[in-house]
């Protein structure tokens, strides 16, 4: 947009709302980086945000919403909105970067950090989260239309089962993000059998506590995810 102000021409882009979402949606994590607020700690009511902020009631609950998705907050109805009491120490950047829609970062992110724990998991796993493990299994095995809960269940399972609680408060943002990477693979351009067998190789790999083959294994699965979703999303810029 071209505005002449004393007789000079000046240039400046529209403010959007999706930046001025943005702009809350940091201010509102600010509390907590800077220690004003803890995790689990209520937040000010919608009105004095509004009044903090400078911003209209529309814009602040677009930015309440996004913090909810990436699993920040938590809002209770009649009691109010509150950090999440599961939030690490960083994962605010992660997160942050999930919500602009970026799909190769959000690939990139969940292979870090799912490394790292299925190797964790493989020393410290459960029998008890082996034998849930196990149940996934065999129900993904009998679901081959729509097992996309089931699929990210297992994942959730092995994720908790490397019993970090710094990393935990990224866990299910993570996944429920990922999710919508996934609907760019057609239903039918999912291979039940293939998945079937790679999540077969991972839980084997845990059964035998061998954190390496555990690692290779979930390498070589997400790795298969991560080329049929940047195959689609090229085959739609074409």
């Amino acid at each position: 947009m071209d505005v002449e102000v004393n007789n000079k021409q000046l240039k400046m882009k529209t403010v959007k709302r999706q930046t001025m979402s943005k702009q809350v949606v940091d201010q509102i994590i600010e509390l907590l980086t800077s220690r004003q607020l803890n995790p689990g700690d209520k937040l000010p009511t919608e009105n004095e945000l509004t009044d903090l902020l400078f911003v209209s009631r529309p814009v602040l609950r677009e930015a309440l919403s996004s913090l909810e998705t990436m699993g920040i907050i938590q809002r209770k109805t009649r009691e109010g909105t509150y950090f999440a009491n599961k939030i690490g120490s960083k994962p605010f950047s992660i997160m942050l970067a999930l919500s602009a829609g970026d799909i190769p970062a959000v690939m990139e992110a969940r292979m870090a950090l799912e490394l790292g724990l299925v190797t964790m998991a493989a020393e410290k796993i459960t029998d008890n989260q082996l034998a849930a493990l196990e149940a996934l299994l065999q129900t993904m095995s009998s679901s081959k239309e729509d097992y996309l809960d089931i699929d990210r269940e297992f994942h959730r399972t092995i994720a908790y089962s490397a019993n970090n609680p710094i990393l935990e408060g990224s866990i299910d943002p993570l996944l429920s993000m990922f999710d919508e990477t996934l609907n760019q693979i057609a239903l039918t351009d999912r291979d039940h059998a293939v998945t079937l067998q790679e999540h077969q190789n991972i839980f084997e790999a845990l059964k035998k506590r061998e954190p390496i083959a555990a690692y290779t294994s979930m390498y070589h699965h997400l790795n298969h995810v991560r080329e049929k979703v940047m195959k689609k999303l090229n085959e739609n810029r074409i």
